[in-house]
């Protein structure tokens, strides 16, 4: 099971987010669901489309069994697998 302690450590794609802050200012506030991940990158299905974002430019606001963990997109960057090895 998913939880916030242990998120870092488990898939993003199906989970909801929202850009709480970034490099970018007009991607904050962008919803939507992980469609997709890439070692640097999310992709995200929105009301307007799809958008691309640089995990290391976003804070996140991600809900998770009906709570909002925010956590920062810089401790995201790598594969799934390899954030296994190295968030222990």
């Amino acid at each position: 099971m998913v939880t916030p302690k242990n998120l870092i450590r488990h898939e993003l794609i199906g989970l909801e987010v929202e850009v709480v802050k970034g490099n970018n200012l007009n991607q904050v506030g962008i919803k939507g669901k992980i469609v997709e991940e890439t070692r640097n990158t999310l992709i995200m299905s929105t009301d307007k489309g799809e958008k691309k974002l640089l995990k290391k430019d976003v804070t996140l606001k991600i809900k998770l069994n009906n709570k909002l963990v925010e956590m920062d997109g810089e401790r995201l960057v790598g594969k799934p697998e390899e954030r296994i090895k190295k968030w222990k």
